[in-house]
Protein backbone atom coordinates (compact mmCIF):
# COMPACT_ATOMS: atom_id res chain seq x y z
CA UNK A 1 0.00 0.00 0.00
CA UNK A 2 2.93 2.28 0.70
CA UNK A 3 4.19 1.76 -2.87
CA UNK A 4 0.93 2.98 -4.37
CA UNK A 5 0.83 6.63 -5.39
CA UNK A 6 -2.79 7.72 -5.21
CA UNK A 7 -2.00 10.82 -7.28
CA UNK A 8 -1.09 8.63 -10.25
CA UNK A 9 -4.38 6.76 -10.29
CA UNK A 10 -6.38 7.41 -13.45
CA UNK A 11 -10.10 7.71 -12.75
CA UNK A 12 -10.88 7.07 -16.38
CA UNK A 13 -9.01 3.76 -16.33
CA UNK A 14 -10.04 2.12 -13.07
CA UNK A 15 -9.34 -1.29 -14.57
CA UNK A 16 -5.59 -0.59 -14.45
CA UNK A 17 -5.62 0.23 -10.76
CA UNK A 18 -3.87 -2.10 -8.33
CA UNK A 19 -6.01 -4.92 -6.95
CA UNK A 20 -5.86 -3.61 -3.41
CA UNK A 21 -7.11 -0.17 -4.44
CA UNK A 22 -9.88 -1.77 -6.44
CA UNK A 23 -10.92 -3.78 -3.38
CA UNK A 24 -10.99 -0.70 -1.19
CA UNK A 25 -13.01 1.20 -3.80
CA UNK A 26 -15.50 -1.66 -4.10
CA UNK A 27 -15.87 -1.81 -0.31
CA UNK A 28 -16.48 1.95 -0.11
CA UNK A 29 -19.05 1.82 -2.89
CA UNK A 30 -20.78 -1.15 -1.29
CA UNK A 31 -20.97 0.65 2.05
CA UNK A 32 -22.35 3.75 0.34
CA UNK A 33 -24.97 1.70 -1.52
CA UNK A 34 -26.02 -0.14 1.63
CA UNK A 35 -26.23 3.13 3.55
CA UNK A 36 -28.31 4.77 0.83
CA UNK A 37 -30.51 1.67 0.61
CA UNK A 38 -31.11 1.76 4.35
CA UNK A 39 -32.24 5.36 4.39
CA UNK A 40 -34.19 5.14 1.11
CA UNK A 41 -35.87 1.77 1.60
CA UNK A 42 -35.29 0.07 4.92
CA UNK A 43 -36.04 3.21 6.93
CA UNK A 44 -39.30 3.67 5.01
CA UNK A 45 -40.22 0.06 5.66
CA UNK A 46 -39.49 0.46 9.35
CA UNK A 47 -41.69 3.56 9.49
CA UNK A 48 -44.47 1.63 7.75
CA UNK A 49 -44.00 -1.24 10.18
CA UNK A 50 -44.28 1.10 13.16
CA UNK A 51 -47.45 2.63 11.68
CA UNK A 52 -49.00 -0.78 11.01
CA UNK A 53 -48.04 -1.92 14.51
CA UNK A 54 -49.81 1.09 16.03
CA UNK A 55 -52.87 0.46 13.85
CA UNK A 56 -52.87 -3.18 14.93
CA UNK A 57 -52.77 -2.10 18.59
CA UNK A 58 -55.67 0.33 18.08
CA UNK A 59 -57.75 -2.27 16.22
CA UNK A 60 -57.03 -4.83 18.92
CA UNK A 61 -58.19 -2.43 21.64
CA UNK A 62 -61.35 -1.61 19.64
CA UNK A 63 -61.99 -5.31 19.16
CA UNK A 64 -61.60 -6.01 22.88
CA UNK A 65 -64.03 -3.20 23.74
CA UNK A 66 -66.60 -4.42 21.20
CA UNK A 67 -66.11 -7.99 22.32
CA UNK A 68 -66.78 -6.98 25.93
CA UNK A 69 -69.93 -5.12 24.85
CA UNK A 70 -71.10 -8.10 22.81
CA UNK A 71 -70.50 -10.41 25.78
CA UNK A 72 -72.64 -8.13 27.97
CA UNK A 73 -75.28 -7.44 25.31
CA UNK A 74 -77.94 -9.55 27.01
CA UNK A 75 -77.28 -7.80 30.32
CA UNK A 76 -77.52 -4.40 28.59
CA UNK A 77 -80.82 -5.40 26.97
CA UNK A 78 -82.22 -6.59 30.29
CA UNK A 79 -81.10 -3.35 31.95
CA UNK A 80 -82.73 -1.32 29.17
CA UNK A 81 -86.02 -3.19 29.59
CA UNK A 82 -85.87 -2.58 33.35
CA UNK A 83 -85.20 1.13 32.82
CA UNK A 84 -88.08 1.39 30.35
CA UNK A 85 -90.40 -0.33 32.83
CA UNK A 86 -89.31 2.01 35.63
CA UNK A 87 -89.70 5.04 33.38
CA UNK A 88 -93.13 3.85 32.29
CA UNK A 89 -94.18 3.40 35.91
CA UNK A 90 -93.06 6.94 36.71
CA UNK A 91 -94.89 8.32 33.68
CA UNK A 92 -98.07 6.54 34.77
CA UNK A 93 -97.82 8.41 38.07
CA UNK A 94 -98.04 11.70 36.21
CA UNK A 95 -101.60 12.75 35.46
CA UNK A 96 -102.65 13.86 32.02
CA UNK A 97 -103.99 17.33 31.37
CA UNK A 98 -107.56 16.15 31.90
CA UNK A 99 -106.69 14.42 35.18
CA UNK A 100 -105.09 17.41 36.92
CA UNK A 101 -108.41 18.78 38.18
CA UNK A 102 -109.23 15.40 39.75
CA UNK A 103 -105.82 15.39 41.44
CA UNK A 104 -106.43 18.87 42.87
CA UNK A 105 -109.70 17.58 44.30
CA UNK A 106 -107.83 14.61 45.81
CA UNK A 107 -105.36 16.97 47.54
CA UNK A 108 -108.21 19.08 48.89
CA UNK A 109 -110.14 16.05 50.11
CA UNK A 110 -107.00 14.64 51.75
CA UNK A 111 -106.71 17.85 53.75
CA UNK A 112 -110.37 17.84 54.77
CA UNK A 113 -110.21 14.16 55.72
CA UNK A 114 -107.28 14.99 58.01
CA UNK A 115 -109.41 17.56 59.83
CA UNK A 116 -107.41 20.60 58.72
CA UNK A 117 -109.01 23.81 57.46
CA UNK A 118 -107.77 25.47 54.29
CA UNK A 119 -107.31 29.22 54.41
CA UNK A 120 -105.68 29.31 50.99
CA UNK A 121 -105.66 26.81 48.12
CA UNK A 122 -104.17 28.58 45.09
CA UNK A 123 -102.85 26.73 42.01
CA UNK A 124 -100.13 28.78 40.28
CA UNK A 125 -99.06 28.91 36.65
CA UNK A 126 -97.63 25.71 35.16
CA UNK A 127 -93.91 25.47 34.45
CA UNK A 128 -93.02 23.27 31.48
CA UNK A 129 -89.85 21.19 31.85
CA UNK A 130 -88.89 18.89 28.95
CA UNK A 131 -91.64 16.24 28.67
CA UNK A 132 -93.60 17.20 31.79
CA UNK A 133 -95.20 20.21 33.43
CA UNK A 134 -94.84 21.30 37.04
CA UNK A 135 -97.91 22.72 38.78
CA UNK A 136 -97.22 24.46 42.11
CA UNK A 137 -100.06 25.05 44.58
CA UNK A 138 -99.79 27.52 47.44
CA UNK A 139 -101.48 26.13 50.54
CA UNK A 140 -102.23 27.72 53.89
CA UNK A 141 -104.06 25.62 56.47
CA UNK A 142 -104.78 25.45 60.16
CA UNK A 143 -104.86 22.39 62.39
CA UNK A 144 -102.83 20.39 64.90
CA UNK A 145 -99.50 18.62 64.46
CA UNK A 146 -101.38 15.34 64.36
CA UNK A 147 -103.71 16.59 61.63
CA UNK A 148 -100.78 17.94 59.62
CA UNK A 149 -99.06 14.58 59.95
CA UNK A 150 -102.19 12.82 58.65
CA UNK A 151 -102.33 15.23 55.72
CA UNK A 152 -98.69 14.61 54.77
CA UNK A 153 -99.18 10.83 55.04
CA UNK A 154 -102.33 11.06 52.92
CA UNK A 155 -100.49 13.04 50.22
CA UNK A 156 -97.71 10.44 50.17
CA UNK A 157 -100.31 7.68 49.71
CA UNK A 158 -101.89 9.27 46.63
CA UNK A 159 -101.37 7.26 43.42
CA UNK A 160 -100.03 10.40 41.73
CA UNK A 161 -96.76 12.19 42.46
CA UNK A 162 -97.19 15.18 44.79
CA UNK A 163 -94.30 16.83 46.64
CA UNK A 164 -94.48 19.25 49.56
CA UNK A 165 -91.89 22.03 49.74
CA UNK A 166 -91.14 25.19 51.72
CA UNK A 167 -93.09 24.00 54.78
CA UNK A 168 -93.51 26.62 57.49
CA UNK A 169 -95.48 26.05 60.71
CA UNK A 170 -96.37 28.88 63.08
CA UNK A 171 -97.83 28.79 66.60
CA UNK A 172 -101.52 29.17 67.28
CA UNK A 173 -103.21 32.52 67.90
CA UNK A 174 -106.65 33.92 68.50
CA UNK A 175 -107.48 34.02 64.80
CA UNK A 176 -106.83 30.28 64.47
CA UNK A 177 -108.43 29.42 67.83
CA UNK A 178 -105.16 28.09 69.16
CA UNK A 179 -104.49 25.81 66.17
CA UNK A 180 -101.22 25.84 64.26
CA UNK A 181 -100.85 27.40 60.82
CA UNK A 182 -98.90 25.66 58.07
CA UNK A 183 -97.79 27.33 54.86
CA UNK A 184 -96.57 24.91 52.20
CA UNK A 185 -96.09 24.67 48.47
CA UNK A 186 -97.47 21.46 47.00
CA UNK A 187 -96.19 20.49 43.58
CA UNK A 188 -97.85 18.06 41.27
CA UNK A 189 -96.75 17.09 37.79
CA UNK A 190 -98.33 16.03 34.53
CA UNK A 191 -96.85 14.73 31.32
CA UNK A 192 -97.10 16.83 28.18
CA UNK A 193 -98.97 15.37 25.24
CA UNK A 194 -97.44 15.14 21.75
CA UNK A 195 -98.89 18.45 20.56
CA UNK A 196 -97.50 20.31 23.59
CA UNK A 197 -94.03 18.77 23.20
CA UNK A 198 -94.05 19.61 19.49
CA UNK A 199 -95.14 23.18 20.27
CA UNK A 200 -92.30 23.57 22.76
CA UNK A 201 -89.76 22.39 20.18
CA UNK A 202 -91.07 24.83 17.56
CA UNK A 203 -90.97 27.66 20.12
CA UNK A 204 -87.32 26.85 20.99
CA UNK A 205 -86.42 26.83 17.29
CA UNK A 206 -88.02 30.25 16.81
CA UNK A 207 -86.11 31.64 19.80
CA UNK A 208 -82.93 30.11 18.38
CA UNK A 209 -83.35 32.09 15.20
Amino acid sequence: MADIDLNNLDLSNIGSWPLLVKGILIAVVAIAVLTAGYFLDIQTQQDNLARVTNEEKTLKEDFEIKQAKAANLDAYKAQMVEMEDSFGAMIRQLPSKTEVEDLLVDISQTGLASGIEFQLFKPLAEKHIEFYAELPITLKMTGTYHQFGEFVSGIAALPRIVTLENISIAGGNKDTKGNLTMDVTAKTYRYLDESEVSGKRKERKKRGK
